[in-house]
């Protein structure tokens, strides 16, 4: 074990260097930029496509190909990317990086808005129907068809499949297990074996069960979450400006927190961007896999999702997250994980509500990603070896194994492991969707133009 943390530890050092930094960074720039800044100047519109048209009376037009609406296959993305990184990742990176890792977090999030937009957007145009009527599709169908690069599609899909079963199968298991057991002393396995059997549950009924499930949980545990971290925010309004400064002046100057200035900025930023990105998933291309079931026309008709989930995800729930532990302090009284998270919230909202909340938040956003992750190694799998019922069926019992597995592994580990699996994957996705950029800026000034924006 403890060769297999070195090798971790030697390649998680190669993958999250600088160079990883600066094409994360430079790519949301580049889009952002060659995207004409929409996720700022046109935010309105983007909400009111996505969010508000959800909840209109449905058409009554035949639908396009695909397993889910398209608020389903939203929700069910969300539903991934709001888990464990929103409650344990982002106290994780507090923990390593200071509170200027929020801030960094917060950046890398504003221009990977524009990254996932393209993700999306190309997910949807490359996407490939099935004779049995469901579709496939994500990043290594960009890859392999924008790029006529079947190699780079493959590889993409090898990685995937290890990343689905570390991030969500064992972390958020470990997290939803080491949590309950700090909390109520409830044994490990025996939370490892009920979400397995409920997870089964689901998974078992397909991607439709998937997104209708993800479609009534994900609004109300977000919603939940939020007003609670609003809460905590007003009834401890004079401890948020200390905060505030707090997170900027640590993003830029965190000598204090470990060793030399420039060795600690890394740190700080690696931190930030590292989890930020295992939390929005913006660059990582995995989004394009859930939202290819989407029943529409035009690739920005879904793609417009895109901003709105790292808005919602970084920007909104990271930021509570991270504002809470700064406020409460307790950031540099050796807790981690979810367990700092949970005794901030305890701390800052009076009684036992800030605990019982996030408590629960950490169960749901977890159980979430467990329903929702699932679908990314039924594609990468089905991209391999080709779509059949069978590969799905092993695809689903290996995932119920993860579960149990992942009730009893070691929190540093999971993560360090999480961020290697993470920077393995980006580099082709950024690649794939630099290379296919002037397709998504023709595919977005085209949708745009016909519903009247940037005319």
């Amino acid at each position: 074990m403890d060769t297999i943390v070195q090798v971790n530890d030697f390649v998680n050092g190669i993958v999250w260097g600088v160079p990883l930094l600066i094409l994360i960074f430079a790519t949301g720039l580049y889009f952002t930029i060659r995207l004409g800044f929409f996720q700022f100047r046109h935010f309105g519109f983007l909400f009111k496509d996505t969010i508000t048209k959800a909840f209109k009376k449905k058409d009554t037009k035949k639908p396009a190909p695909g397993e889910m609406t398209s608020f389903q296959a939203a929700m069910t993305s969300v539903a991934a990317i709001v888990g464990s990184g929103n409650i344990a990742g982002v106290a994780t990176a507090i923990v390593l990086g200071g509170p200027g890792a929020l801030f960094w977090m917060i950046i890398a999030a504003l221009v990977g808005m524009a990254s996932k937009f393209a993700e999306i957007t190309l997910g949807i145009k490359y996407r490939e129907l099935n004779q049995d009527g469901t579709v496939s599709g994500g990043a290594m169908y960009y890859l392999s068809k924008g790029l006529h690069s079947r190699w780079l599609g493959v590889l993409f899909s090898v990685l995937v499949i290890p990343f689905a079963f570390v991030i969500s199968g064992i972390v958020d298991t470990n997290t939803i297990a080491v949590t309950l057991n700090d909390r109520f002393q409830i044994p490990t396995l025996a939370t490892g074996i009920v979400l397995a059997v409920l997870t089964a549950i689901i998974v078992f009924g397909g991607l439709k069960r998937i997104g209708y499930v993800c479609s009534l949980i994900a609004p109300f545990m977000g919603g939940a979450y939020i007003l609670a971290g609003l809460a905590i925010i007003f009834l401890n309004l004079p401890l948020l400006p200390d905060a505030v400064v707090s997170i900027v002046k640590y993003a830029f100057t965190p000598a204090s927190l470990a060793g030399g200035a420039v060795g600690s900025v890394l740190l700080c930023m690696k931190s930030g961007v590292a989890r930020g990105m295992y939390s929005n998933e913006a660059g990582l291309g995995t989004a394009a896999m859930i939202h290819c079931g989407a029943q529409v026309d035009e690739p920005v008709e879904q793609g417009v999702w895109g901003p709105i989930e790292v808005f919602l995800d970084t920007i909104v729930v990271c930021t509570i997250s991270g504002l809470a532990i700064v406020m409460s302090g307790l950031w540099q009284g050796g807790l981690d994980g979810a367990s700092l998270t949970v005794a901030a919230f305890e701390q800052l909202l009076p009684g036992s509500i800030g605990a019982y909340i996030c408590l629960g938040s950490v169960v749901l956003f977890g159980f979430s990603c467990l329903i929702s992750y699932y679908t990314y190694a039924e594609r990468a799998v089905s991209f391999i070896f080709g779509h059949s019922k069978a590969g799905n069926l092993i695809v689903r019992f290996f995932w119920i194994a993860a579960i149990v597995v992942g009730s009893q592994t070691t929190l540093g580990f999971v993560w360090d492991l999480a961020d290697t699996c993470n920077g393995l994957m980006i580099i082709p996705n950024l690649i794939g969707i630099l290379l296919l950029s002037n397709e998504v800026v023709k595919l977005k000034k085209d949708y745009f133009r016909s519903v009247g924006v940037d005319k």
